[in-house]
């Protein structure tokens, strides 16, 4: 079977076997829309509102919620006004101001934290979108057209989201009353928990989430304690990879126990959305569903859910290579690019440990020979990277012409990769060339001791020089050269 690809630019990584969810997974929407309404025992002319069991994708929930909107409408009669409503529904999911649930505007400014940072721009994202769609749906008036004016009611605990002033003018007003209390409250919550339980995707529109029957929760009800211990890490104090992996995990796959930097559940494979990209650039934050099934055992119809490990779990106590022991080095850039600078598609294989665990290698095949690094230990090395800082483009620059990159020690991406364990230096700044191909990028991560490595766009003068003043102030600095070098 042709594997799944992963595809970035020229380059792309390559496993598994691919997911084809319309095939495997039926779709709920389409033919059980009689099971989002039942009957209040004894009271035929009430209805209650929950999911079905099934496979969602957050628009398909907006669009369901919107039956409880609609219910709203009904309730009010002539006072009705969705407009109103929804604007609340913009307040709530917006980052910053009075109504806002999750206010991480402010904390994103008081605080340089790049992953609270990536969530915040991340919430702000899902929040405008999911209101777009609510007031399509509200526009398009398909609550109505597929149930009818039927009665909802519900009993919405109080989840202390805030209202506008012309929100509590319309339900305390004349047309009120505390049944549509609850069922707006009841909206609110709802599409809060849907934005919040997707912050760790980076393409959360895609990512399908399964509702189980032993969910007996109303709706996403079943992600609250989830939901608030991952917020009560993300407002108080640095969040760790770990923890965003973890909410992930929860979502997604409440029954997997065990925890890594990413993990398979039925509908699919959850890695950081850094891998395979430009390593300057890429996210350290947010994660990637990807509709392949990464590891199988055995011969079931859907593979396990299984956490991926690091094969290192402590890096300080691992094994550690001098460069002055590496089997070349060159200065200048003269040298023609070695069979790794061709590469432009790598492999991933999984590795089923004696306790259970499951790793996997990166693979970078050339003609000569085959380079294989953990995954975890180059993701590592991505979120404790350095990149240049960036300078104010009408600053003068400082003056580096007699410390130009023909004087750096250059070191060829093949002689780190075949050195046993993490490698390390003495002193000195090192310059380690990856061609511009950021497979070869992700290998070198996978390889150098996390502590002072450097990403640089391999650039002379002030790129250069930033690259110089990045990182630790002390001790060995490792200079990730990405600069595309010709061929001679």
């Amino acid at each position: 079977m042709i594997p799944y690809r992963l595809t970035s630019g020229n380059w792309s990584i390559a496993w598994g076997t691919p997911l084809d969810l319309k095939a495997r997974i039926s779709n709920p929407i389409s033919h059980r829309n009689n099971e989002y309404l039942h009957a209040v025992e004894e009271l035929p002319d009430l209805w209650e509102w929950d999911f079905p069991e099934g496979v969602y994708r957050a628009k398909d929930i907006v669009r369901e919620a919107g039956i409880i909107l609609a219910a709203i409408g009904i309730q009010l009669g002539g006072a009705a006004n969705s407009k109103v409503l929804l604007d609340n529904l913009q307040s709530s999911l917006a980052t910053a101001g009075r109504e806002a649930v999750l206010p991480l505007e402010q904390l994103k400014a008081e605080h340089e934290d790049d992953s609270r940072s990536e969530l915040s721009d991340q919430a702000k994202r899902i929040g405008e979108t999911i209101v777009n769609w609510a007031r399509e749906e509200d526009k398009q008036a398909s609550a109505l057209k597929r149930y009818g004016e039927r009665t909802l009611t519900m009993r919405s605990r109080c989840d202390q989201h805030l209202w506008t002033p012309d929100v509590v003018h319309l339900l305390t007003g004349p047309s009120g009353s505390p049944a549509v209390m609850q069922l707006f409250n009841e909206y609110l919550h709802q599409l809060i928990l849907l934005r919040d339980a997707l912050l760790p995707f980076e393409n959360w529109e895609e990512v399908p989430i399964e509702r189980k029957g032993t969910d007996r929760e109303r709706g996403l009800r079943w992600l609250e304690e989830a939901r608030n211990e991952f917020l009560a890490v993300l407002l108080t104090r640095k969040i760790p990879h770990k923890a965003i992996v973890r909410y992930a995990q929860r979502v997604l796959s409440p029954e997997l126990s065990a925890s890594g930097y990413g993990f398979q559940y039925r509908l699919g494979t959850i890695l950081p959305a850094s891998i395979g990209r430009p390593i300057a650039a890429a996210s350290k934050a947010l994660l990637r569903w990807h509709p392949v099934w990464t590891y199988k055992a055995g011969m079931t119809d859907f593979p396990e859910p299984a956490a991926f490990d690091y094969a290192l779990d402590d890096y300080y106590a691992a094994q550690r290579s001098k460069l002055e022991s590496a089997p070349s080095e060159r200065t200048g850039s003269s040298s023609s690019p070695p069979s790794l600078a061709a590469i432009h598609e790598a492999g991933l294989v999984p590795v089923a440990t004696d306790s259970g665990r499951v790793q996997l290698q990166l693979i970078l095949p050339t003609p000569e020979r085959q380079y294989a690094v953990d995954l975890g230990q180059a993701l590592r090395g991505h979120r404790y990277l350095y990149r240049p800082r960036r300078e104010n483009p009408d600053a003068k620059q400082p003056d580096t012409s007699g410390r130009d990159r023909d004087d750096l020690p250059v070191h060829e991406a093949e002689s780190i990769l075949v050195l046993p364990g993490l490698v390390t230096a003495g002193a000195g700044v090192h310059s380690v060339a990856a061609y511009g191909n950021p497979l070869v990028q992700w290998a070198l991560l996978g390889k150098l001791y996390p502590e002072n490595v450097v990403a640089s766009e391999g650039a002379a003068g002030s790129a250069l020089g930033s690259a110089r003043e990045s990182g630790k102030g002390f001790g060995a600095k490792f200079l990730l050269d990405g600069a595309v070098r010709g061929t001679d």
